[in-house]
This record gives structure tokens, sequence and C-alpha cells, in this order.
């Protein structure tokens, strides 16, 4: 008789292919316990998918009758009723008011690349209702986060009558209140962690406030704006607003926005947002959105767009602008209808994205040495945090986030200012609440300013208070860090041989994308390949090629691991035989595809046979 998989027990599966402690430590785990492995194979059956494919979508716990939606997420089936987030019906109320009176629009928004999605979403749709939007991103070094009262005075003086922010504005009481005293009205559309007190304005549209019950809070700020303008859209067409001169705007064709900013934001790619990249995806192979097109071309970004290249080639370069050139850069060329213009505003993010990792990877070195004095040798303390003078506000991001990779704790990178001000950005890692933490902080008067969410925070602090400030992170998050850090896993799809690793596997696997936080890449195992040629290559990459044992070649790379222990292992072990796990991606060179291996971690194999579970 077969147990059905609900009745089949849920203990931790062996360590797979044996590897108990890879050579970056790692305990190298089957996605599936024994249920889900029983539940990829009723998938397969079921739907005469791939076991590899089956496997994938298991793995992602995906049940048996929701595989047709999870391989084509469509926003007409996830998108709720907008007016279940609290005081949407306010907001789309104001918006549509707005709208109909020709009032002038102030969008504010974030100077990153969710913020730029966001204020252009908002503004070409204000545009569509005839409406000529100002838009305010403000300065990163000059004017820092979120809305400032200067700024809000000469929007005021501009003539706006309705303050819109995008991306920010939930935790900045005294600007929005000016705002207020200055007779504009307010509405606030972010998705930034809230204490308990909030600002009095118009209409606080935040999945994440404390009495929001929509389950929304996985969205990105432009996934909120969109699920915004749909309320408006209601609203406006109950009024008889469209007209046959004025149709209403087809959002969905304005799906690339929604993409480019919920990856670079790296929003959960789950439910809804899984939706908004994959049609935004889609829609960005179109080629018909001018900004974006531009920006493809200047990436050099070879066949159709992928989630990987919005988070790592598009989006970064939109970044570039607001973290050391004008902040309303990446705004403008989203918004841009001219072909030329588009292209000269693309080509100055590019030389300007160039210019960033210069500035970056000089920071980057200082703060990893900082970082290394700090742990010892005993790799001791939860928490980095580096600061130095001379260090650029817009990198440090950047630099946490680097830190927070090769050391596996959370990270804080500070750009100390000749005054003795420090702004700063930290990042964490899965498991570890930075946001809770910094917001204690704020409260217990360590810090001036502070905020964000689980993954990601922004701090303003005293050069003096400094040394308070990492003890305080020390204290706070240990126990978590310790918890997060227990076990360093390593979750592996299945097993492939070098012939099996080709483009059509890896066409299959990408069913289940699009791949990103909150639904990862699949990552396979090649068990016991020789290692047959490794060299550095790049930016401190190391190029490899494997052997199988039947003579078949993978060719495959490791990013950034020169002068690591994934890189020293690979130089270390030519021509020696390893159980090696990564990730397939196609690579498109001169018209021809071919498939790589993405090297995540290599093991050495046990004397004895290796069994593929």
């Amino acid at each position: 008789m077969t147990l059905p998989a609900s009745a089949l027990p849920v203990e931790a599966p062996p360590a797979f292919l044996g590897v108990a402690h890879s050579v970056t430590g790692k305990l190298w785990r089957d996605r599936l316990h024994a249920r889900g492995a029983a539940r990829a194979q009723a998938i397969a059956q079921r739907y005469h998918l791939p076991e590899m494919l089956a496997r994938v979508i298991a793995g992602r716990d995906v049940e048996i009758d929701a595989v047709e939606d999870f391989l084509d997420p469509t926003i007409r089936k996830l998108m709720p009723d907008p007016y279940t987030v609290t005081q949407m019906e306010a907001a789309a109320k104001r918006i549509a008011d707005a709208a109909a009176r020709n009032e002038k629009v102030a969008i504010f928004g974030d100077y990153d690349v969710d913020g730029a999605t966001s204020s252009a979403l908002l503004a070409w749709h204000l545009r569509h209702c005839g409406l000529d939007p100002l838009i305010h991103i403000p300065d990163r070094i000059f004017e820092g986060y979120g809305p400032n009262s200067e700024a809000i005075r000469t929007l005021a003086g501009k003539g706006a009558t309705l303050l819109v922010t995008v991306d920010c504005g939930t935790t900045s009481f005294e600007p929005l209140a000016e705002a207020r005293r200055l007779g504009m009205s307010v509405v606030v559309i972010d998705h930034h962690q809230t204490g308990d007190q909030l600002p009095e304005v118009d209409a606080l549209v935040n999945p994440n406030r404390p009495d929001d019950l929509s389950g929304l809070g996985h969205l990105a700020a432009v996934g909120l704006v969109l699920v915004t303008l749909v309320a408006v859209n209601r609203e406006l067409r109950a009024r008889g607003f469209w007209t046959s001169e004025r149709p209403e705007p087809d959002l969905l064709g304005m799906l690339h926005y929604v993409a480019l900013g919920t990856v670079a934001d790296v929003a959960p790619l789950i439910g809804l947002n899984r939706a908004f990249v994959a049609k935004g995806l889609i829609a960005m192979r179109r080629r018909d959105q001018v900004g974006l097109t531009a920006l493809m071309d200047v990436s050099r970004l070879n066949g159709p767009p992928e989630a990987w290249h919005l988070g790592f080639m598009l989006g970064p370069r939109i970044n570039a602008g607001g973290r050391i050139g004008r902040a309303d850069l990446g705004v403008r060329l989203l918004l841009e209808g001219d072909v030329s213009e588009a292209a000269r505003i693309a080509a100055e993010l590019d030389r300007l994205n160039t210019e960033r990792r210069v500035i970056e990877q000089m920071a980057e070195a200082q703060a990893e040495a900082e970082a290394l004095a700090s742990l010892g040798l005993e790799d001791k303390g939860s928490v980095i945090v580096t600061a130095s003078e001379g260090w650029h506000p817009g990198v440090v991001g950047l630099v946490a986030s680097r830190l927070k990779e090769k050391f596996s704790r959370p990270a804080f990178a500070i750009a100390l200012e000749p005054g003795g001000i420090g702004t700063g950005s930290g990042r964490s890692i899965s498991g570890v609440d930075l946001g809770k933490a910094v917001r204690q902080a704020v409260s217990d008067g360590l810090l001036m300013k502070g905020g964000g969410h689980a993954m990601a925070a922004g701090v303003t602090l005293r050069k003096e208070k400094l040394a308070e400030f990492r003890a305080a992170m020390e204290t706070a998050l240990a126990h978590d860090v310790a918890q997060a850090r227990h076990v360093n896993e390593l979750f592996i799809d299945g097993a492939v041989s070098a012939r099996g690793v080709t483009t059509e596997l890896a066409a299959t696997l990408n069913r289940a994308g699009p791949f990103g936080s909150g639904n990862p890449e699949p990552v396979v195992a090649l068990p016991s390949h020789q290692l047959v040629y490794a060299d550095e290559v790049g930016q401190a990459h190391v190029r490899v090629r494997f052997k199988s044992g039947d003579g078949a070649i993978v060719n495959g790379i490791a990013f950034r691991a020169v002068g690591q222990k994934l890189g020293n292992a690979l130089t270390q072990h030519r021509g020696q035989p390893l159980h090696v796990a990564g990730s397939l991606a196609v690579d498109r060179w001169q018209g021809t595809e071919r498939v790589q291996l993405r090297v995540l971690d290599v093991a050495v194999p046990d004397q004895g046979p290796v069994m593929i579970r």
C-alpha cells in the first residue's frame, strides 16, 4: 500500500552527496524531505513535467492543485480588491479629486530604483489624466532619505496642492506636518516598517502599518503604487472621467516599471510580486519603452531580459544617479520619450555606474580590513559596524552588502562627515530583523535617524555614539545571529552530470521562474566531477571547467571568488574530483547560446562510492 504524501515523515534529509562540511563550511541538504519528494513525484505524474522541474516546484512549497497557477502566475487572479489596504479608499478618492480638478500634484520619491520606478509610474498616470506633476527626488548627501521641510516648501511655492510620497514618508512626521500647515493634502504610499506612531496625513497607504490586514506587506513600493492606481482608475471610472478622447490608461502595459522596482528592491517573488515580475519581463522584451530600451542597450544586455538582469545590470545603473550623480536621472530616463535623449541619459548613468564601482571597491577594501580587525582571529562578534571618513555616502549600502556576504552576519557601513555626523546603511542575514533593532536604537537616543525593514536599514548618528551603537547592535542581535548561523546550509534541488547540463535543462528549470528573493534559483549538484581548468578572470572571478566520468565537459564561473574560500579551493584542487553545486545560466554571445554553471560551492568527495539520493 502506498502512503499519501501527507502521511510521510518530515524529518530532515541526510547530507546531500554526504557533504556535511563543504569548502565554504556549508552542510548540503536535499531541498525536499520525504513528503516533498512524494509531492514532486505526484506533480510530475499529474502534469507530465520533467522530474527535475517537478522537484523544483515542490521545493518551493507549491501544492499539487496550485502548479498551473505557479507556472503561469496571472495578475487577474492574484490582484486583490485595493480597498482591503487600510486607507486606500481615501487615497484613491483624493488622487481622483486632483485629476478631476486639474490640481498641481507633487510627487516626492526615494532615490533608489523602487523610488524611481514608483515616481515614474505615478507621474505617467497623472500625465495621462491631463496633469503636469512636479517630481522631487532628494539628493542622498544634501537632503538624505525621505521628505524634508525645505523641499516641501519649494513644492508648495510652485503651487502644489497635493503631495504624494512614494517609497518614503511613513516616519516623516515634521516635514509632512509642514506640508499640511502650508495647505497641502498629503497621501503617503510606502512599504517600510512603521512604529506605533503614524504621521497625520489624508491617507497613509502602507500594508506594513500595524492596523493593516491586507497581507500585502511583501509588495515593493512600485507594486503598491500600481494597486493604488487600480483603485484610482476605478474611482475615476465611476465618476465618468474616462472618455473616448481620454481613455482609461492601461496599467498592465506599464508592468516593466513594476518588475524593475520589485526585483531591485529585493522584494520576495511570491504571490502578486511574482506575477508582476513575470509579466513585466514579457513587457520589457517588447522593447517599446524608450528609456528602458536605452538602458538595456547601454548595459549590453544580450537576449531577452531575465530577473537577474534587473537586479544586477539595470537596477545598479538607475541607482547610480541617486548614489553619486543627479538623483532624478533615473526617473527622467524612465519617463523619456525621445530616443536620442534617452540614449544620452542612459550613457550618463552607465558612466556613473562605472565610477560608482571604483569608489565602492576602495571603500570595500577599507571596510573589510576594519571588519577583520574587529572580528579577530577567533571570528568573534555577531554584527559588523564599520565607519570611516572619506567614504562616499552613496556606496555604503553596497559595502554593507558585501561585508554581510563575506562574513555571514549583519553588517553596517557608515560614512563619517567632517562635522562628525555619520550616515550609513545596514544589511542583514535571513532570520535577523535589522529594522526592528535600528528603530529601538532611535528610541534609545543612539541614532539621530534610522529605519528600514528586516533585511536592510539606514542610520544617521553622531561619531561619538558609534561605539555605543555598535555595542547596542551586538546586544540586540547576538541571539538571533547565533541561531541563524548555527547551521549554514546549502539546499540542493537535484543532481545532474555534465552531459545533462544543457540549454534545454536551463529552459526547463526557468519555467519555475522568475527567480530571486523568496523564489530561489534552482541549485544542482554535479557529483565527483574532475576540475580540469580553473583560472582567474575579470573582476576577481574564477572561470572553471569540470569533466564527468563519460568525458562530457561543463563550463562554469565562480563570481567574486578570488581570495575567498571557494576561489582558493578551486585553484588548489585543479585536476582533482570535486562535488560541485551551482545554478544554470544561459550565456549568449554573437547569436549562439551555451549553458554554464554559476558555481556556488564545492566539496572534496569521500573516498567511498557516491550515492545520489
